[in-house]
């Protein structure tokens, strides 16, 4: 049995209007998996639909409490850091920007080392009529086919890491 996503209340999956589990094991170490989820500048290299990835403030990767902003399937967002335990966990809140409605989403990645490797669990549910309509209404299973896209990149960016020749 494999940990999940520490919910905030309010984004509990029981009571929030859209969710998705995505999960896949990885040949290699949570270490490697980490570092390509906190480089967050650098998503696109091994997921190309996030190439908007900025962080706001003086960090150069995620850490607890770090802002920062990304455009999804074409819609800038903020972010905020919320959980970070190294290697193991990393979460984050998100508003939609210039969105009225008050819609957000709560984000979460979990890492559990295994005999292989390491399991690596994403889940996410999102409240409000945006995102209701945007992949509720307009694009249903949209959210679920792009972190299951995005958890299959990690894994084979994570597992060529791990294949290059030691310098």
């Amino acid at each position: 049995m494999y940990d999940k996503v520490n919910w905030p209340q309010r984004y509990d999956p029981k009571t929030s209007a859209l969710y998705a589990l995505n999960d896949i094991d990885v040949k290699a170490p949570p270490e490697v998996v980490w570092k390509l989820l906190v480089e967050a500048e650098n998503w696109s290299s091994y997921f190309p639909p996030e190439d908007q990835v900025k962080i706001l403030g003086d960090e150069t990767v995620l850490e607890l409490g770090t802002t920062y902003s990304r455009v999804t399937v074409g819609f800038p967002m903020t972010l905020d850091v919320t959980e970070y335990e190294p290697f193991t966990r990393l979460s984050w809140e998100t508003t939609v920007d210039g969105d009225e409605t008050g819609s957000s989403a709560y984000h979460g990645w979990v890492i559990t080392p295994t005999r292989n490797g390491c399991h690596v669990l994403t889940e996410e549910t999102q409240q409000g009529p945006f995102f209701l309509e945007e992949l509720g209404h307009k694009h249903p299973g949209a959210l679920y086919r792009y972190h299951q896209d995005w958890v299959e990149r990690l894994a084979r960016a994570a597992e060529a890491e791990v294949a290059k020749p030691a310098a």
